[in-house]
């Protein structure tokens, strides 16, 4: 089932009745962040074009909560913000990425305009987000699938990635994904970056040891099985089976909820934009 792309009036609806609110779960970016980073950085461009990043203030390992903010905004924005937000967290982002191009002399060229670029980081975000949902709540039929899916496009069109660049519909996005996912390579600068983003490098001492194993678990098992390997990660079945049941109990009290409170705190960041846009502050 292919539909056309576009931005409906209200943000929170893909079709008559369908609340974008449904599908989002605020646990869900806490569970598979670190795991979503590396899969959009094991495209090698974009994982340099972060790691050689000339914007300190965007660096995660020297701003961790600046940079969660600036990510989780952006996800509120695309996918729950208007028109207008979204012009407006364009040009914010805009004056940031153009800083981020290789220099002469770099082992691989990247420019964070390229929309291939962006698409690639789109997908991850949806395919993500996705997983997460099902491992959470179950499978989506199909009207929901669908309902998401189109939805997901925006995540890639609030930047350069033109419409007729979001695969048509699921079965396209699927091929995309395996051919571009196989494609992935993570080398040893890169994976070094990778380490200290799973061991909490970016935290203070005690928060590494209390948290860093527990994080490397939910890393390591949501990462597709290709990047577990370039990753050189071992997991198991019974592993396997322990994370799928915390995500069960996670989704069934997220299920109970309403959708305000499930969605949070995508829709914080987005009122948090709002107001630093009304005050005439950074927006990233």
């Amino acid at each position: 089932m292919t539909r056309p792309l576009h931005d409906p009036v209200d943000a929170t609806t893909t079709e008559p009745g369908v609340d974008i609110r449904q599908y989002l779960d605020g646990a869900a970016g806490f569970f598979g962040a670190a795991a979503n980073v590396i899969m959009q950085l094991s495209n090698r461009p974009v994982g340099y074009g972060v790691v050689e990043s000339p914007v300190e203030s965007g660096n995660v390992m020297i701003h961790p909560i600046k940079r969660l903010r600036t990510t989780l905004t952006y996800l509120a924005v695309a996918l729950l913000g208007t028109e207008d937000d979204r012009a407006a967290y364009r040009e914010a982002i805009d004056s940031v990425h153009k800083q981020v191009r290789s220099r002469t002399g770099s082992t691989v060229k990247y420019n964070a305009f390229d929309p291939k670029l962006q698409l690639w980081v789109a997908a991850c975000l949806h395919w993500g987000a996705r997983d997460l949902y099902e491992r959470m709540h179950g499978p989506m039929d199909d009207y929901d699938a669908d309902a998401f899916y189109y939805h997901s496009a925006r995540m890639g069109t609030t930047l350069q990635v033109r419409e007729d660049m979001w695969p048509a519909d699921r079965e396209a996005f699927e091929q995309y994904w395996a051919e571009n996912l196989a494609l992935t390579r993570i080398d040893p600068k890169i994976k070094a970056y990778f380490e200290d983003l799973i061991d909490l490098k970016m935290l203070p001492r005690p928060f590494q040891l209390a948290f860093g194993g527990v994080h490397r678990f939910f890393v390591t098992g949501l990462l597709p099985q290709h990047l577990r390997d370039e990753m050189g990660m071992t997991w198991s079945p019974r592993q396997d089976r322990v994370l799928a049941r915390m995500l069960r109990v996670v989704g069934t009290a997220e299920g109970v909820v309403p959708a305000p409170v499930r969605s949070f705190p995508l829709n914080a960041y987005l009122l948090d934009m709002r107001l630093r846009r009304r005050l005439g502050l950074r927006l990233v």
